[in-house]
């Protein structure tokens, strides 16, 4: 069998609607197996983030990280996802990298945010005006169609040009302004000290944290953590591994039980909020999402 060949401009194939249900009808099946590979030479990078779900298949994402790369006139970061058939180990397609990631860590908190945000919402602020920034912007907007958009960046002039971009969107001059605005945050930043402080947060908001990866990375202070009811998307990718959860449950600041649920409780009906809740949610972005959004393109692929 020759493998599919699936590239980026597959995007207009797919919907955030649509890649949210699949990431809830996958959650339903046996929990993933999942490892993360490291390989470094000097300043360079090679990750590969491997998952395998019964029924679903296996997909290895390699990402290589080369921060030369632009010095020569490359981006950054290139890499491809193969996706293999669950029962014969065949290799079913390769996919654009940039095409998972961008789909799979902006469904992720969308998602979060269909589940725990108030339906009601009318206002989301996005932290950081990169291209996840941009992504979250159109998964957002429709998970929200009548809501409003506020952007905040470090680089006033990056927040300027975002909001030029798109419709219903508005810089705002300071964070704390925007989150006296917003029923809904979403951070995409790449800080290691806290800038989310928990005393801006009022009841009803709900707070989505992507940035943090490393253990060394956090987006949001102690006092935001204590005062919001907690979820994520994978206990296993998130508690032990990224900052925002592994610095303060080893000072103590939380524990392992204040974490109400992930994504694989939410057939359990754990996703639920009091109107006055502050809720927040960790996308943490395990190779199982890379998995699971693989497989909705490929189907959307075969079926276009």
């Amino acid at each position: 069998m020759t493998p599919e060949l699936i590239p980026f401009d597959a995007d207009n194939l797919l919907s955030w609607q649509g890649l949210a249900n699949a990431f809830l009808e996958d959650h339903a099946k046996p929990k993933a197996e999942i490892g993360d590979t490291f390989l470094y030479r000097g300043e360079d990078t090679m990750l590969t983030r491997s998952a395998w779900i019964d029924g679903l298949g296996i997909a290895v994402k390699t990402a290589n990280i080369m921060p030369g790369n632009p010095g020569r006139g490359e981006p950054m970061i290139h890499g491809a996802v193969n996706l293999y058939d669950d029962t014969t180990g065949l290799l079913e397609a390769i996919v654009d990298f940039h095409l998972v990631t961008k789909w799979k860590t902006a469904g992720d908190s969308a998602l979060g945010a269909r589940l725990l945000a108030r339906p009601d919402s009318k206002v989301v602020l996005i932290v950081g005006a990169g291209t996840v920034g941009r992504n979250l912007r159109m998964a957002f907007e429709a998970m929200f169609p009548s809501a409003h958009f506020l952007i905040w960046n470090r680089s006033p002039e990056g927040a300027a040009k975002f909001a030029d971009e798109f419709d219903k969107t508005d810089a705002v001059a300071s964070l704390e302004e925007g989150f006296a605005q917003a029923d809904i945050i979403t951070s995409a930043t790449m800080t290691t000290d806290p800038l989310i402080k928990g005393e801006w947060l009022r009841p009803g908001q709900h707070l989505d944290l992507i940035g943090a990866y490393r253990p060394d990375m956090r987006e949001a202070d102690d006092t935001a953590l204590t005062r919001a009811r907690l979820f994520m998307d994978s206990r296993d990718t998130v508690l032990d591994h990224i900052g925002e959860f592994k610095d303060p449950l080893s000072r103590g600041v939380i524990s392992r039980d204040d974490v109400v649920g992930d994504l694989y409780d939410h057939k359990d009906g754990v996703f639920k909020r009091a109107p006055e809740d502050i809720t927040l949610y960790k996308n943490g972005g395990g190779a199982h999402l890379d998995l699971m959004t693989s497989r909705y393109i490929l189907n959307a692929w075969r079926n276009r």
